[in-house]
């Protein structure tokens, strides 16, 4: 599969498609998805998704777009098609994977995931096109689950702030910790960029994206496991991911299969 520039350009035209089915699915859920909130008393939720569905809505769309310049390096056999192809697959996988949740809890429809799903496909198809090593491919598949879920532990400090004005100090932590969440996962989708650009400082950066993911991850869990819900916090993923990721890039053995992949032809 690698280089078959054929095979690039359909699944560049399936990218710009699912940018559009994009448009579509979280235009249609956009209102439907508040009114469900606001009906079911949490006016808290329905700010968070006001405020995350744009967010993702934008960055979705232009995913959409960075496929169409995708479809002609491929229909020009230029070597740097794959991997743009990679960011706008990374973009989308986020964008059909979250949304899914707060429709969920809502008992409503989630054919965002269906984005999810072409994003995965458009994802590995980009990697095994670019003739990425496996290893390379489980690391910054595992590095992904980081992004997403660091994304996710950004979006709850939202809803919880506008709830929490009784409590100064919770009240501001969620206020600080907040941007921490989606500056960390967009260090995560950068930490993969540069891994598979062969980029002899990814390992500092994936050890920053961690500790990011750490720094906003864990208060925010452990306060909510130990204070409010009594069980496992959904804050906790990304902190944990983080840790073992900034351990993993610590390692001598790590370094030295990066350095393999970076001299590799």
């Amino acid at each position: 599969m690698k280089n078959n520039h054929k095979l690039g350009t359909v699944l560049a035209v399936l990218g710009i498609l699912t940018g559009l089915l994009t448009l579509y699915l979280l235009t249609q859920q956009y209102n439907l998805l508040i009114e469900a909130k606001t009906v079911d008393g949490r006016l808290d939720e329905a700010t968070s998704v006001r405020l995350t569905y744009a967010v993702l809505g934008w960055i979705g769309i232009t995913a959409g777009a960075i496929w169409a310049a995708v479809l002609y390096g491929f229909f020009n056999k230029e070597k740097w098609a794959w991997f743009w192809g990679v960011v706008a697959a990374t973009i989308q996988l986020l964008v059909g994977f979250f949304p899914a949740i707060p429709a969920m809890d809502s008992h409503l429809p989630v054919p965002t995931l269906s984005i999810f799903a072409l994003g995965a496909v458009l994802w590995f198809g980009m990697l095994f096109i670019g003739g990425v090593d496996r290893k390379i491919i489980t690391l910054t598949f595992i590095a992904g689950l980081a992004y997403v879920l660091t994304f996710i532990d950004g979006v709850a400090p939202i809803a919880k702030y506008t709830t929490s004005q009784d409590d100064p100090f919770w009240n501001g932590m969620y206020v600080m910790s907040q941007q921490v969440s989606w500056w960390g996962a967009a260090a995560w989708a950068i930490f993969i960029f540069s891994v598979l650009k062969k980029k002899s400082w990814a390992i500092p950066l994936g050890i920053f994206a961690g500790t990011m993911s750490m720094l906003a991850g864990y208060p925010l869990g452990l306060h909510n496991a130990l204070f409010e819900v009594h069980r496992f916090s959904m804050f906790l993923p990304a902190p944990l991911f983080g840790t073992g990721l900034v351990i993993y890039l610590a390692l001598p053995s790590t370094r030295r299969m990066l350095e393999a992949w970076n001299v590799s032809a």
